[in-house]
């Protein structure tokens, strides 16, 4: 509430000063939508922005939420640690327009049903957020970014007042679920993002928070009503489909997650079953995988606990545990310490109920990772079997 008095304050000190530009009886504004473009992970869900439309001023610009500068200071720092600066960018609507024309993405136009007064409101706001001491803002992936900007802006201008259409809510679904509709062509997109985000996804999502996304957005703006006088009014006065789309797909891979990690397990399988059968480890495949779980295990813990990505309660970290890189170096001595059994024993407790329990856990865990965290288990009993025989020394 402070913040939206603050807010107000300014759009009336602009006003009065005189430093906002009025709108004509003919102007529009709209609310744009883009479909995905499975090119990249970053394009996968869409875009969505403003556009401001007055023939008799010769204004058509395009307010874009999903701007970001590499040259910013401490860009690349800020974005590992999960606060990048994205902004609001003001740009030509025939060039915006033509970007995704050229991927021929879907591309539609929901022109907001305001008055004279409501568009100017809203054109004040665009134009003291463009301000370069106020374009800047932390962006976050599902509560802050370019389609929740659009919503919110809506909200703060118009004072709460809009009631959205959330009949699209007709299941419970998490923000991971959300997502996972939009990374079918993106499996290692998908896999790092099951991998690398911790149970602040998998939270149930609202209606409202559907917004996240933009296809989200223009179903909920299409039956949404603002008050009026003495009734309430539809939100979008007409919604105009400008391009219908059919944007080129990435190439099909035959490596997906689920081949490569069924691939992982048949090999190390293989050296396994030899390894049991001749009663004696083949050592470089546990210090290999370990030291693989381990470092996955210390980039999920620095994600959790040193950056503000939505990475913290990760449940991958059961199989990926940042211990094993302490274990690792003690599976190099030919002689382990006798302590080195009970860790494999835990693990062999700890990895046996992670996949028992896969699909009862808090997080969603992606299922491609079951083969490899099947063969840390058989490579603990392994260790346990073969090493404990060679391994009577006090730790």
């Amino acid at each position: 509430m402070f913040k939206k008095l603050i807010i107000s304050f300014f759009l009336a000190l602009l006003s009065g000063f005189g430093w906002s530009q009025t709108l004509s009886e003919k102007a529009e504004i709209s609310v744009y939508t883009m479909g995905p473009l499975q090119t990249e992970l970053y394009s996968a869900f869409g875009h969505s922005a403003f556009r401001v439309l007055d023939p008799d001023s010769g204004w058509d610009l395009i307010y874009n939420y999903g701007v970001f500068d590499f040259d910013q200071p401490n860009f690349y720092l800020n974005f590992a640690k999960g606060t990048p600066y994205y902004k609001l960018g003001v740009h030509d609507y025939k060039r915006f327009y033509n970007v995704y024309l050229r991927d021929d993405r879907r591309i539609v136009q929901q022109v907001l049903n305001l008055n004279k007064e409501e568009k100017q409101r809203l054109f004040d706001f665009l134009q003291w957020n463009a301000l370069p001491e106020n374009q800047n803002y932390y962006y976050n992936y599902i509560y802050d970014n370019c389609a929740t900007k659009i919503r919110d802006v809506m909200d703060s201008v118009f004072n709460n007042t809009i009631e959205y259409d959330y009949s699209y809510v007709n299941q419970s679904l998490s923000f991971r679920d959300l997502m996972d509709m939009y990374l079918g062509e993106q499996p290692w997109g998908d896999l790092g993002i099951d991998i690398c985000l911790g149970t602040g996804i998998d939270k149930e999502a609202s209606g409202y928070h559907y917004m996240y996304l933009p296809d989200y957005v223009e179903k909920a703006f299409n039956g949404a009503t603002t008050p009026t006088d003495s009734t309430r009014k539809p939100l979008i006065k007409t919604t105009n489909v400008l391009n219908e789309g059919n944007p080129i797909s990435p190439p099909e891979s035959f490596l997906t997650p689920n081949v490569v990690f069924i691939g992982i397990f048949l090999f190390f399988g293989f050296i396994s079953f030899k390894d049991f059968k001749r009663g004696q480890r083949s050592n470089w495949v546990d210090i290999l995988l370990f030291s693989i779980a381990g470092i996955v295990g210390w980039l999920l813990a620095f994600l959790w606990f040193f950056t503000d990505h939505i990475s913290s309660n990760n449940f991958n970290m059961i199989w990926a545990m940042p211990a094993h890189m302490v274990v690792v170096p003690f599976l190099l001595q030919k002689n382990h310490p006798y302590w080195l059994r009970k860790y494999f024993l835990g693990q062999i407790v700890i990895l046996g109920l992670l996949i028992a329990l896969w699909g009862f856990w808090p997080q969603n865990l992606h299922d491609s990772l079951i083969p490899f965290a099947l063969i840390l288990l058989i490579r603990s009993i392994l260790i346990v079997r073969f090493g404990s025989i060679r391994s009577k020394i006090s730790g």
